[in-house]
């Protein structure tokens, strides 16, 4: 195969400057259009909507859909050790096997995040996502099946395996959506994971109600409904492509890679010379510089530090935010204002509602507003909203007037969150870190993620039973902090070819990467200036 050469290099490099991001926005629309680049394609559209409901919705279904029949599940839990082992619980017993049936979840998903990489690279990102598929539908049957059976191992068993299957799908689907859309629609297709996240867990929400299927018979068919997702997408998703960039770069295949190019963007591949120039540069770049690949690589080459701890403290901070804390103290915030045990319910499904509606407008914010910009204000305001949450509830019962104060903090927050915090460091590693390590360095950030999502889970009755509302500023200091490293040391990704930003980013910590990386065009600010605009 024949790669390009220097001359060639520096044409694709002019290329960037004057075309895809030149100074005026007519003619930067009339670039990436020439290039093949902008539009939703039928072919997109399609991965993207069959990989939100089969793939990430049934993640945020498992997340949120065990807390509301956690009575009903504890006295199945009794009732089968009981049938089968001849005890009855106590308590604290009963808390700790409950412990671990919820906790197991989390576990298997920090193990499914490692076995996401190497799904993304030995199999592809494809089939990476038809391989979660499967795991998620026999976690399904288990669930389904489980009461039947008295069997709490197959319920803790099933709670692990949809783990492994989630951490997988939180690893491959950003990564796999980036690499098939084209670079001004990257940050549109990245949120597509959050949000079906954030819609499986408002479904698990509404749907675990006690008058639809909270209840003791029809708990088996509440923990399994996530299969209909499943079975919609598998009946799409084997039709889909695989990226062009796994099978051009990674797999060396340069005619599959054409030929899924061509189908994705509906158009044939001398209409889409500029990107294949580009994929071209990119596997050329990968030989030149040796990229490291596989986790001793990525952890050992020191250039890879800095983009490294950025993608795993943006989804480590992401949890030790405080959002599931914030959803789980909402319940009794919204009771301490007035509102009965009912109503409380249906406010806390109104405030995940608030977090959809948020995912769902990160969608037209991604494609418009600067990456850098948006976390930085999202990061900024959750950790306001946090800290006047604390102090409202420190507050809730002396002062009359603070209940409502709480209700303002926690959809302030909410809304914070949602603009920048939730969304962007799923996909922010596809856009930090060249294809070589992406599936590694993707895998140790939704390896952050999830456990983070453990450890806040497992300390947070502790934090609240010895110092109850200073949780709260326990969490606006880690968001804090969050926003600094990221104002001191995040780049701007949005409209940047990943090369670019990973060579900037190969200075680490001493020349700080505040400087446009090369190619980008005059009009993009340095990232010192990238203030908040």
């Amino acid at each position: 195969m024949e790669y390009p050469s220097e001359h060639q290099a520096l044409f694709v490099g002019e290329i960037r400057l004057n075309g895809q991001r030149c100074a005026s926005k007519s003619d930067e629309k009339k670039s990436i259009e020439k290039c093949g680049g902008r539009g939703w394609t039928k072919l997109l559209i399609l991965a993207g909507f069959s990989t939100t409901i089969g793939s990430s919705l049934p993640v945020g279904y498992n997340i949120g859909v065990v807390n509301s029949p956690a009575q009903i599940l504890k006295r199945f839990c009794n009732e089968s050790m009981f049938e089968h082992y001849g005890f009855e619980m106590s308590p604290n017993q009963l808390e700790l096997l409950w412990s671990a049936v919820v906790s197991i979840f989390l576990v298997g998903g920090t193990v499914g995040s490692l076995t996401g990489s190497w799904l993304a690279d030995k199999m592809g990102r494809k089939r990476g996502l038809i391989v979660a598929s499967f795991l998620l539908t026999f976690s399904g049957i288990l669930f389904l099946t489980c009461k039947a059976a008295l069997s709490v191992e197959m319920l803790i068993l099933g709670r692990f395996i949809v783990g492994l299957a989630a951490g997988s799908i939180t690893c491959i689907m950003p990564m796999y959506l980036t690499e098939l859309a084209p670079i001004d629609l990257r940050g549109a297709v990245g949120v597509l994971c959050p949000l079906g996240v954030t819609s499986g867990v408002l479904l698990a929400q509404v749907i675990s109600l006690r008058n639809v299927l909270g209840t003791e018979i029809m708990w088996p068919v509440l923990l399994s409904f996530f299969l209909v997702m499943v079975i919609i997408s598998s009946l799409i998703i084997p039709f889909l492509p695989e990226s062009p960039k796994y099978l051009f770069v990674i797999k060396n295949n340069r005619n599959l890679a054409l030929n899924s190019l061509e189908k994705i963007r509906n158009k044939k591949i001398c209409d889409l010379e500029e990107e294949v120039t580009e994929l071209e540069v990119e596997l050329a770049d990968v030989k030149k510089q040796k990229t490291a690949v596989g986790f001793c690589g990525v952890l050992c080459d020191r250039t890879l530090l800095l983009p490294l701890l950025l993608v795993c403290s943006m989804q480590g901070g992401q949890q030790f935010s405080g959002i599931n804390a914030v959803f789980y103290y909402s319940k009794s915030i919204f009771q301490n204002a007035g509102l009965s045990e009912s109503n409380s319910e249906f406010a806390t499904v109104a405030a995940g509602a608030v977090n959809l509606g948020m995912a769902i407008a990160s969608i037209y914010i991604m494609s418009k507003f600067k990456r850098r910009s948006v976390f930085q204000l999202s990061t900024s305001l959750s950790a306001l909203f946090l800290i006047l949450l604390g102090v409202a509830i420190t507050y809730m019962t002396t002062v009359s007037w603070m209940p409502y104060i709480s209700i303002v903090a926690v959809l302030g927050y909410v809304f914070a969150y949602g603009i920048g915090l939730g969304p962007i460091p799923y996909f922010i590693g596809s856009e930090l870190f060249e294809v070589g390590p992406r599936p590694t360095a993707m895998a140790l950030g939704s390896m952050a993620n999830w456990g983070g999502n453990f450890i806040i889970g497992m300390t947070f009755p502790l934090m609240q039973s010895t110092i109850g509302p200073a949780s709260f500023y326990i969490f606006a200091v880690t968001t804090f902090l969050l926003f600094l490293f990221t104002r001191l040391y995040l780049p701007e990704t949005k409209d940047r070819d990943p090369i670019d930003v990973a060579q900037a980013l190969r200075k680490g910590f001493g020349p700080r990467p505040l400087a446009s990386p090369v190619g980008s065009s005059a009009t993009d600010e340095t990232f010192a200036s990238d203030d908040l605009k």
